[in-house]
């Protein structure tokens, strides 16, 4: 595992505390990490449903669901 360090602003250090106080991971290490997957899982679930308005818009789209989850799992 590699250890990234990331200087942070006041206001986003307060937030990051504020969410370990409130249960949402054990260490502030484990928020970002949370937070970082939930937002590839975001990125994610958004191309889905921009395909799936392409498709009923009528626009020909061609899919490889494997890629695409390639695309955000790196």
């Amino acid at each position: 595992m590699s250890i990234l360090s990331v200087p942070l602003t006041p206001k986003i250090e307060k937030l990051l505390n504020s969410l370990v106080n409130k249960d949402a991971g054990e260490t502030r290490a484990q928020v970002a990490r949370t937070a970082i997957l939930k937002y590839l899982e975001d990125r994610f679930v958004e191309d889905i449903l921009t395909s799936s308005r392409e498709a009923h818009e009528g626009k020909y789209f061609e899919i490889d669901l494997g890629a695409l989850s390639k695309k955000h799992t790196k």
